[in-house]
């Protein structure tokens, strides 16, 4: 019998992809190259994980799950996808690990009103997996091109990413590449940064981030009555001259826009921000459905 259940609506991601990693090697190859664990990966979950570079600036976010016992397949928006694997496939090296652009095999679809359960878990029906993302009722689902598609009413684009804002989840889009550390779209909250794990590119800078308190920017979610791109600036009415903030992701709900943004915090203890210069559209704060801790 399947595990997965129907859900109210959905949306074919087209602008998504899929990278696959086959090999004895996968999971610790992976586990070496991203910010999550995926040595102690099992069938039952996914990771949230980012690449970053060097200097800890995210190149790429993406989804990653095991597809079978030397096969871990990574979602991700696909705009990131070739520059991502071609960047990966550099430091396979001696590693028994194939990397490969699988988009072709499968459809990557957005749920909304999928059963409640914490995020990440997983549910499979053969090929099938639908994956539990932050906030009510989300997941993913990925399956081969040929299964029919899920059932549930047509969902527009707007309207997942107006859900995916609400829940306070970003992803890295070409516009916004080696724009973040991890923290500053509140990753490690979502379960995308293992501090326990070993070495990573830019696992020096991410973890220097978490434990000094130095962090000035984080991801907030806002209201605005105009149309808002991933990669905008926005500006603070006290300062004009420079952005306190960029676009992280944007959908329109209620003929309203919704979106995240990458904002210094200091940007938010008074004044107002503004979409693409001081005087362009006010942007109305919303609350996170999670909780930032403070800073020492």
């Amino acid at each position: 019998m399947s595990e997965i259940a129907q859900p109210l609506s959905q949306l074919r991601l087209d602008d998504w992809g899929v990278i696959r990693a086959l090999g004895a090697d996968a999971a610790s190859f992976l586990h070496s190259q991203l910010t999550q664990d995926f040595a102690l990966l099992d069938r039952e979950h996914a990771r949230l994980a980012g690449f970053c570079t060097a200097k800890g600036r995210l190149l790429a976010t993406m989804v990653g799950w095991k597809q079978g016992d030397d096969e871990i397949l990574l979602a991700l928006p696909a705009d990131t996808l070739a520059a991502t694997l071609k960047r990966l496939s550099m430091f396979v090296l001696r590693a028994k690990c194939k990397l490969s652009d699988a988009s072709a095999e499968f459809a990557i679809h957005g749920l909304l009103g999928a059963p409640a359960a914490p995020a990440w878990t997983l549910s499979r029906d053969g090929d099938a997996v639908d994956i539990r993302l932050p906030g009510e009722g989300r997941a993913l689902r990925v399956q081969p091109v040929g299964n029919p598609a899920p059932g549930g009413a047509a969902l527009t684009a707007d309207d997942w990413a107006a859900a995916e804002a609400r829940a306070g989840v970003a992803w890295v889009r070409g516009a916004t590449v080696e724009a973040f550390v991890p923290q500053m779209i509140n990753f490690e909250l979502l379960g995308g940064v293992n501090f326990k794990k070993g070495c990573y590119p830019g696992q020096e800078i991410v973890a220097r981030s978490q434990y000094r308190g130095t962090l000035k920017r984080r991801l907030q979610v806002f209201e605005t009555d105009a149309a808002a791109t991933v990669g905008q600036e926005i500006f603070h009415s006290a300062d004009p001259e420079q952005p306190a903030g960029v676009v992280a992701g944007s959908g329109l709900h209620d003929g309203r826009t919704v979106l995240t943004a990458e904002i210094k915090l200091a940007a938010l203890e008074g004044g107002s921000l503004h979409l693409g210069h001081a005087g362009g559209a006010l942007l109305q704060p919303r609350p996170l459905p999670y909780e930032i801790p403070p800073q020492d």
